[in-house]
C-alpha cells in the first residue's frame, strides 16, 4: 500500500468507536480500518476532481464493508447502529481531509447495505 500523504489522515485512528467497544472484534474492524486507508491511498493516486469522481471511489470502498459484515456476524457482532455511525463518520472525515467538506454524507456510503 502507498505511503499516506494526507498528514491528517495519516495521523487519524479510524475507527476508534469499535475498538473501545468490546462488541466489535477487532481483526475485523483491523478490516475496516485497511478498506478506509486504501480509500484514502486510491484518493492520493487518482486525485477526484469533483464530487462523482469522489463518490465512484467510496462506491468500491462502501462495498468493501458490505463484505465485511459477514465477517462480523461470524464474529458474533454486526454492523448496526454505532457501527454504521463510526463508518459513516470516517468516510465523512476522509472526504474533509481532502477537499470534499461539501460531500454529501449519505451519498458517501449511498452503495451500503448495512
Amino acid at each position: 500500500m502507498a505511503t499516506i500523504t494526507n498528514r491528517q489522515v495519516a495521523e487519524h485512528a479510524f475507527l476508534r468507536p469499535l475498538y473501545q467497544d468490546g462488541y466489535y472484534p477487532d481483526h475485523v474492524v483491523d478490516r475496516g480500518g485497511a478498506a478506509l486507508l486504501r480509500l484514502c491511498g486510491r484518493i492520493e493516486a487518482e486525485r477526484p476532481q469533483d464530487l462523482a469522481s469522489l463518490y465512484a471511489l467510496t462506491r468500491s470502498a462502501t462495498e468493501e464493508f458490505n463484505v465485511l459484515q459477514d465477517a462480523f456476524e461470524e464474529a458474533g457482532s454486526e454492523i448496526e447502529t454505532v457501527a454504521r455511525e463510526a463508518i459513516g463518520d470516517e468516510f465523512w472525515f476522509v472526504a474533509a481531509a481532502y477537499g470534499f467538506a461539501d460531500a454529501d454524507a449519505e451519498e458517501l456510503i449511498a452503495a451500503r447495505d448495512w
